[in-house]
């Protein structure tokens, strides 16, 4: 039997801010790897002897990111499906069940966030057969991840008695909420009780069945916005009016914290959320001072401190435990104790109203990204990069004209009722007002300059006339 893989790709961006952002979260983010997250977990659950097509589960803002990520990788998912807002992994995890159950009533869904770390697959893998037969009799099972030490940080699973008949499989005694240092250690003495890894596995109709006690108000709502789902360039859109409705919870709260028929495997995989700096050092490879270093980075006398230059050269000298972290428009320096206190600077920058938690200077669309390089008073330039085939929606602007200048690649410019062919250090002019498109028909990536001047620069002074994407 092959299992059916769901991925949950939501995040906020703020745990590893200033390198993860509201738009772009930590799981498209090469963070210990040249891969980005959210293909490290597909990749994981893509043997075709064991796993069906996944099914992502995704925020609308990253749609388009989430299909790249899989396209670079070579998977080609049942569907994605776009939460029209947040709920949390309840409604999402019901929302997958039911879904699955029209490809497959009694099948077996894996439920795995997108942003986890595993560096034993092979004991994930394990695990997973070891769990299988425990689900097949109906039992929802959660993988509970050996604890290494008193970590403060998780939810910890407590284990009962080994299920008859099922060995490695025992039944959940209590979910525990983030101890203190204090109760975490007295939880690692125990020796039954285990980190709460958010990874689920559980047959179709046995979620159903127990969303239909414990969490009906949410199940109606997410069965209507499924049932009134619309197909939108080959995402899969709930009804945003019913899903609204649905409470919001989690998985655990909602139903594994009710239900009798919870069961545990734990599996030591060298699993970590990757959910503050400090679990980033504890899992990077580091240098003989205790040091994680990447990008361009110079230390003397430095100890057991992370650091990543994303942006500016960084150097230091004796300190030690500390996070430093520099991006092209922010930097972050923090006691690695107090890493997980990150989100605190976050709330502070929405509520000054700044756009450094949103997005990176480089924003990513799904023709491509662009980034500002400099701006003043009624003039900013930027650098725009536009993907072989792609191309830009038509448009046109009130406020503000443009001059592109191509510096790699071909341009197809549309300027009214014109069509340019520009190649490498030719420009162009595009009045204010005028209907204009840009296009790369060519086969390498478009490289251009854009300055624009006018009285208003904004994203939002932009009039779409006509885009591939199904932007407004």
């Amino acid at each position: 039997m092959r299992l059916w893989p769901v991925i949950l790709s939501g995040g906020s961006g703020t745990r590893l801010w200033p390198l993860s952002r509201a738009f772009h979260p930590k799981q498209f983010l090469p963070v210990l790897t040249d891969l980005a997250m959210i293909q490290e977990t597909a990749l994981r659950l893509s043997d075709p002897q064991r796993f069906a097509p996944p099914l992502l589960i995704a925020n609308d803002d990253h749609r388009f990111m989430v299909s790249e990520k899989m396209l670079e990788i070579g998977i080609d998912p049942l569907a994605i499906i776009l939460e029209p807002i947040g709920k949390g992994t309840a409604p999402a995890a019901i929302m997958a069940a039911l879904r699955i159950a029209q490809e497959d009533e009694n099948g077996l869904i894996l439920l795995a966030p997108s942003d986890h770390s595993i560096t034993d697959p092979d004991a994930f893998q394990r695990a997973i057969e070891t769990a299988i037969p425990a689900a097949e009799n109906g039992q929802i099972i959660t993988f509970g991840i050996t604890a290494s030490h008193p970590e403060t940080g998780y939810g910890y699973i407590e284990a009962g008695q080994k299920i008859t008949g099922q060995d490695g499989v025992y039944h959940v005694e209590n979910f525990h909420e983030k101890p203190d240092l204090t109760g975490a250690k007295h939880y690692l003495e125990q020796g039954n009780f285990f980190w709460n890894s958010g990874i689920f596995l559980f047959r179709c109709d046995s979620i159903i069945q127990a969303f239909e006690t414990f969490a009906p108000e949410i199940l109606s709502a997410c069965k209507a916005a499924l049932e009134q789902a619309e197909v939108d360039l080959g995402f899969e859109r709930p009804n945003s009016e019913a899903f609204q409705k649905s409470p919001a919870d989690s998985i655990d709260c909602a139903i594994m914290e009710k239900a009798d028929n919870i069961a545990v495997v734990p599996v030591d995989m060298g699993w970590s959320d990757l959910g503050s700096w400090a679990a980033m050092w504890n899992e990077g490879s580091k240098d003989d001072q205790g040091n994680s270093l990447k990008g361009d980075v110079l230390t003397l006398d430095t100890k057991n401190s992370l650091v990543r230059a994303d942006g500016p050269f960084v150097a230091t000298i004796g300190v030690e435990d500390l996070v430093i972290v520099t991006t092209k428009d922010a930097v972050l320096v923090a006691h690695k104790d107090r890493s997980e206190e990150v989100k605190a600077i976050v709330d502070r920058l929405k509520a000054a109203k700044r756009t450094e938690h949103l997005h990176h200077p480089r924003v990513y669309r799904p023709w491509g990204s662009y980034e500002t390089t400099d701006n003043g008073e009624r003039f900013q330039t930027k650098r725009i990069i536009v993907k072989p085939g792609q191309k830009l929606s038509l448009q046109k602007h009130y406020h503000r004209a443009e001059h592109w200048i191509v510096v790699q690649g071909s341009a197809l410019v549309t300027r009214n009722e014109e069509q340019i062919l520009l190649t490498e250090n030719e420009s162009i002019y595009i009045p204010l007002g005028a209907l204009h498109r840009l296009e790369n028909p060519g086969k390498i990536p478009l490289h251009l300059i854009e300055v624009q001047s006018g009285a208003y620069l904004g994203e939002d002074d932009i009039v779409r006339f006509d885009d591939d994407y199904g932007r407004g």
